[in-house]
């Protein structure tokens, strides 16, 4: 069996700080195998860099996702050609750098993990979803069963109707990108364990990870505003699925949320 963990957007400092010391302690204290987490905001809760990528694989995550902030951070082209853990979605045009999936040697077993983003009020708009990973998919189907896929999108209906796409076909799909996490865990009938969003890690007070005032601001005045990241708790949101390596479908998934140290 083995047990993955997803941890929804990270979302600046607060957030990347929690998850760099929680993903150790999951590792060694829940028996947890593989670790993937969305990293699109971990910078200043916009994009990404080398740097913050490097130190969440240092810490034990094992792919790093991303969504439609990817290249809010000027560094992160170049890097992200270089560093084949930090995924882009698989529906940017091929002249994109990176890619949008890997498949990784683990002592349980090859596992993939693919990122793909939704269209629905989504920007950039990017090519078909359901056809760019349904051809990713069939693609690493050939080298192992054991894949995760982060469906990054806005509304609820594309993100479930991609996962029944993929129902059986793949090991797990979730959500990111509202950074609101959602009452919908389950094993569908094919064997795919589905959450229609992760969650984020990040500041507990706060909207969406921002300070609370400016955002009430922007909505009574329509007025242009900063939105800094919030400060305080952080809960760190995400989803542990277990797998059977050898038919690569899921046997469980229960959602996380739970209190940074």
């Amino acid at each position: 069996m083995i047990r993955l963990l997803f941890l929804g957007d990270i979302v600046g400092e607060p957030g990347r700080h929690a998850v760099t010391q929680a993903v150790p302690v999951f590792l060694k204290e829940r028996d947890v195998d593989f670790v993937v987490v969305n990293g699109e905001n971990a910078a200043g809760g916009r994009g990404i860099t080398g740097k913050i990528a490097i130190d969440l694989l240092r810490a034990g995550v094992a792919v790093i996702t991303t969504g439609d902030h990817v290249w809010d951070q000027k560094e992160t082209a170049g890097f992200i050609a270089s560093e084949p853990r930090l995924l882009r979605p698989v529906n940017y045009p091929p002249a994109a750098p990176g890619q949008g999936s890997i498949v990784l040697d683990t002592s349980k077993g090859k596992i993939a993990v693919v990122n793909v983003q939704c269209r629905t009020f989504m920007h950039p708009p990017l090519d078909n979803p359901f056809q760019a990973v349904e051809a990713e998919v069939e693609r690493i189907r050939q080298e192992t069963r054991v894949i995760f896929v982060d469906v990054h999108g806005e509304t609820t209906s594309e993100k479930i109707a991609i996962g029944r796409f993929l129902d059986g076909r793949v090991s797990a799909v979730v959500g990111t990108h509202t950074h609101v996490q959602t009452a919908d865990e389950r094993v569908l009938p094919g064997g795919t364990a589905f959450l229609c969003d992760a969650g984020m890690c990040g500041p507990s007070e706060s909207i969406l990870g921002r300070e609370i005032d400016p955002i009430i601001q922007r909505f009574t005045d329509c007025m242009p505003v900063s939105f800094p990241v919030a400060r305080g708790p952080v809960h760190i949101c995400g989803a542990m699925i277990e797998i059977d390596q050898n038919t690569g479908k899921a046997q469980s998934i229960q959602r996380i949320r739970e209190l940074a140290r």
